[in-house]
């Protein structure tokens, strides 16, 4: 048996211990070191070549920007400064046709520049726009599927902790990820808006509840009154960590390790001016990131010595050979790619997709001769698809499950959904297409 076909058996033996629950930290360290094993015959380079794997992940300086954007999210998050931005977008779009839905796209976008974590904007945003979107006569199936649609805003515009992990695994900048990011990420809000502009024009019944449309009449909007000088108290704390994260990173004054610590420092100064800390609230802010770090840095080190199991075997050359040989071309792997990406995305997590397909599909697709940098967007929004389709649906078990109206079911918040992922499925063609809005 030749090392290619051991290293494809051991590729689907990866995903059957996956999906029997097996977790993908250890299921991805038993593959790697039973197949460095098998394949070289050597239990003590298997042992080495884990050895290093470890060492080297826990010693990469650049894994310090995980806990700390995560640590930056989650003090944002304790501080309120989501509700105070929705508060203001809200404010600004109360005459917009589906102004409330609006309202939560620009507010998740914004508040994505200081998290990263699309989790974080579902969970925040379901508490503050979902009440506020149904009290105002939306359906509450719309309401809790624009939440979750626009909370994938936070996996793509920077910080991000896909990108992080993508750059991580595809040995690319971070730096650079980030930058490639913003306009995805502001195509993606635009084509937010866009669905729901249209929707509350050409399908209201989509949007309005039956309620609210029997009174033929427009259908209601919020009447807030804010002066400039609230507006700006309520915008200023985000405004400043947006400035002093994204700003510092892009005028290249700080790396983005760097960028993390000052954004984690100035989200800490937030949330102590707004007596947002106690000592119960510090203690779950600091578990809760040292659980989040943790674990992705062990799915990382665990990820580097699959990746290395796939370079003993030849995996990634063999099947950049059968590309070639093939005649499908750079881009019919491409569609195959993002195919498989979008079939694994009904059955595992964001994290889980990129750590098994990224080893084996970017050296394949840099031998194709796509830069990194513009693949890795592709995967990134290919794998948020996941966050909204059934069963996995992260971002969706998320709304429901911080929603105070038990009545809206799952199927319900997917049903509100949809659209955003049709929007998805076209920045990603299109960023496909025309690769100058990822590289420009």
């Amino acid at each position: 048996m030749t090392d290619i076909s051991i290293g494809f058996m051991l590729i689907a033996a990866l995903f059957i211990l996956v999906l029997i629950g097996m977790r993908i930290a250890v299921a991805l360290m038993v593959v790697a070191f039973v197949g460095v094993w098998i394949i070289r015959d050597n239990f003590d380079l298997a042992m080495k070549l884990m050895s290093i794997a470890t060492y080297n992940g826990v010693a990469n300086y650049l894994f310090a920007t995980i806990p700390l954007f995560v640590l930056m999210g989650h003090l944002v998050s304790i501080s309120s400064v989501g509700k105070d931005t929705f508060d203001v977008a809200e404010a600004l779009l109360r005459k917009v046709l589906g102004g409330l839905g609006v309202a939560t796209v620009a507010a998740n976008a914004i508040f994505a520049a200081v998290t990263g974590v699309s989790i974080a904007s579902a969970a925040v945003f379901t508490k503050v726009a979902v009440p506020e979107m149904t009290r105002h006569g939306y359906k509450p199936s719309f309401a809790a599927g624009t939440v979750a649609g626009s909370s994938v805003l936070g996996m793509l515009i920077p910080p991000s902790l896909l990108l992080i992990i993508y750059g991580v695994l595809a040995e690319v900048s971070i730096g650079r990820m980030f930058i490639a990011g913003l306009i995805p990420g502001a195509l993606l809000a635009l084509g937010f808006v866009m669905v729901i502009v249209g929707s509350a024009r050409f399908a209201p019944s989509f949007v309005f509840t039956k309620e609210t449309l029997a009174k033929q009449a427009a259908p209601p909007v919020p009447q807030v009154l804010m002066g400039k000088a609230e507006m700006m108290r309520k915008l200023t704390p985000i405004i400043l960590l947006v400035i002093f994260v994204l700003g510092g990173l892009y005028s290249g004054f700080f790396t983005p390790t760097e960028a993390g610590g000052v954004g984690a420092f100035a989200a800490l100064v937030i949330a102590v001016l707004r007596k947002s800390l106690n000592l119960q609230k510090t203690w779950a802010v600091m578990t809760q990131t040292g659980s989040i770090s943790v674990g992705i840095l062990v799915l990382l080190v665990a990820a580097g010595f699959y990746g290395q199991m796939l370079a003993v075997a030849g995996i990634p050359s063999a099947i950049g050979d059968l590309v070639r040989g093939s005649g499908f071309g750079a881009y019919g792997f491409l569609f195959i790619y993002v195919i498989l990406v979008l079939v694994l995305g009904m059955i595992l997590d964001s994290t889980s997709i990129l750590l098994i397909l990224v080893p084996i599909a970017a050296p394949i697709a840099q031998g194709l001769g796509f830069d990194l940098i513009h693949f890795g967007i592709i995967s990134v929004i290919a794998v948020e698809v996941g966050l909204l389709t059934p069963p996995f649906g992260i971002s969706i078990f998320t709304v429901h499950a911080t929603l105070s109206d038990k009545d809206t079911t799952l199927e319900s918040i997917f049903g509100g959904a949809l659209p955003y992922v049709g929007v998805m499925l076209g920045v990603m063609v299109l960023i496909a297409a025309f690769p100058w809005l990822v590289m420009s």
